[in-house]
């Protein structure tokens, strides 16, 4: 249970009713903690019932009803809780006094979860002092409907810990690692580090000096802490998005696996040169081998033969020039050069992943495409058909469809690859398994940080889930910089 009510009350007054009002006054200020001239101005004023307090523990709320005083008006309610405290912060959201949803899946689904409120109708004289020997009927509450994610709770622990560790290690700003199926786009775990407590979601965490911010300063602050840069921010994909131009190529018929490339170490387009991640270069090589080094020049060469006319559809075709649709709110879209403003540079740089922006959600959903078979599947957060509340939730599929990967890219994705950030991995039982790895650096357009990630891809008989991860730092440790610049090309995932 990821989400959870807690039965408390709330304190009310009615001013017709207070026979005492000192008492009352008194009674609020020690029971409730509020100051004398906030309690006073809500019992003095003259309205029909004036709310005092709620959220109130039952304890607290069963003393105060036992004092007998008149006036005083103490209703059960719940409030929202989560026992797990920050676990998803980022994705569940949080509710308000009312216990009405403000971020995330708790705002998005409010109507579903909220319910109907009950009513306690009951006779009263003029004064508004009710009449005894009249009694009261009631209008019984209508709860709200339960909601089944596809979030696994271990899973998500595990991604946190993973990612306050890198946070820690690496001196990052923040952290993000989203884990998805690919067959179907369950969501199994997004992880944004930093997370917030979501029992105490207005408390800004340690190190803020929140007393010495203005009202606005404040609010953006939370904002910041409250933004999911899985879904609200873009950056560069670099080398991960070389698997889509792979895959576009194949399926356009511009490359051939056994096609030859020669890589000096850089390529020139327009008179600009564009060097690859190793220096020397990797000489002769064939497309399998250029993917598996993740080479620059191979793929500025197939996307060249494409073209940008090719490339751009390609790039509708896989959605990516489309939001996800998934049902956690503020989804950014992708930042992409207009179709006529694509030359031979644009282009170039484009075939690796750079000179634009999509989302981490975005990229996950679309290699999530060419794992599966070449369905651009329905992708969300809610997804479980189970129990009293079973509609499926996600984005609904573009239509999307290319059979190149899982006809050419397999075999090349099975191979090990040679170079940084090669790791040999005894076999999982007789199970085959492959996938892709990309890793790389460049500095994000929008900010003054450098992105740094990695991302993850896999597939097997069994269906195993995808990952993807991204490091802010606003200066990345040099030896950091050396190790994953440029990428590993293709490498088993397990």
């Amino acid at each position: 249970m990821l989400a959870d009510n807690q039965p408390v009350c709330t304190i009310s007054v009615i001013h017709n009713q207070i026979r005492d009002p000192d008492a009352v006054i008194a009674l609020l200020c020690s029971k409730l903690g509020l100051s004398e001239e906030t309690v006073r101005k809500r019992v003095e004023k003259v309205s029909s019932i004036e709310k005092i307090k709620s959220n109130v523990d039952l304890e607290t709320g069963e003393e105060i009803y036992r004092t007998g005083l008149d006036g005083i008006k103490v209703d059960e309610d719940y409030k929202r809780y989560y026992p797990y405290e920050n676990l998803a912060s980022k994705v569940i959201g949080f509710t308000g006094g009312d216990n009405q949803g403000i971020l995330a899946l708790e705002s998005r689904y409010e109507e579903v979860l909220s319910g109907q409120e009950g009513l306690i109708l009951e006779m009263t004289d003029a004064r508004g002092v009710r009449l005894l020997d009249e009694g009261e009927s009631r209008v019984e509450p209508v709860d709200g409907k339960d909601l089944y994610i596809s979030l696994d709770a271990n899973i998500q622990l595990y991604a946190q810990q993973l990612a306050e560790q890198v946070c820690l290690e690496k001196e990052a700003e923040s952290v993000s690692i989203l884990v998805l199926r690919p067959d179907n786009g369950e969501i199994l775990a997004m992880a944004d580090v930093p997370e917030y407590q979501l029992n105490d979601p207005f408390t800004l965490p340690e190190g803020q000096r929140e007393q010495l911010m203005t009202e606005k300063e404040k609010q953006e602050a939370l904002n910041k802490m409250w933004r999911n840069a899985c879904i609200n921010d873009t950056y560069e994909p670099g080398s991960a998005f070389k698997v889509i131009t792979a895959a576009a190529a194949l399926e356009n018929g511009v490359v051939r696996e056994e096609d030859s490339f020669q890589c000096p170490g850089y390529i020139v387009v327009e008179g600009r040169k564009i060097r690859c991640a190793k220096v020397r270069g990797h000489g002769t090589e064939n497309f399998v081998q250029g993917t598996m080094n993740s080479c620059n020049p191979v793929f500025v060469t197939v996307g060249l033969r494409m073209g940008a006319d090719t490339f751009y559809q390609s790039m509708k075709q896989f959605g990516l020039l489309n939001r996800t649709g998934i049902d956690v709110p503020g989804e950014a879209g992708t930042i992409m050069h207009a179709q006529d403003q694509i030359g031979p540079v644009e282009l170039a740089t484009i075939s690796f992943g750079q000179s634009f922006q999509i989302t981490p959600i975005q990229l996950a959903a679309t290699v999530s495409s060419l794992i599966n078979g070449a369905d651009y599947t329905a992708f969300g957060t809610v997804l479980r058909k189970d129990g009293r509340f079973g509609a499926h939730f996600g984005t609904e599929g573009n239509g999307a469809k290319t059979d190149s990967f899982g006809r050419n890219e397999r075999p090349a994705a099975q191979h090990p690859v040679s170079g940084r950030g090669k790791r040999r991995r005894k076999k999982w039982k007789s199970r085959r398994l492959s996938g892709g790895r990309q890793d790389g650096d460049q500095r994000d357009a929008s900010s003054r940080y450098w992105s740094v990630y990695f991302f993850v891809s896999g597939f097997c008989t069994c269906g195993r889930s995808e990952g993807a991860g991204i490091v802010h730092y606003p200066k990345p440790p040099r030896r950091l910089l050396w190790r994953t610049g440029g990428g590993a090309g293709s490498a088993r995932a397990f």
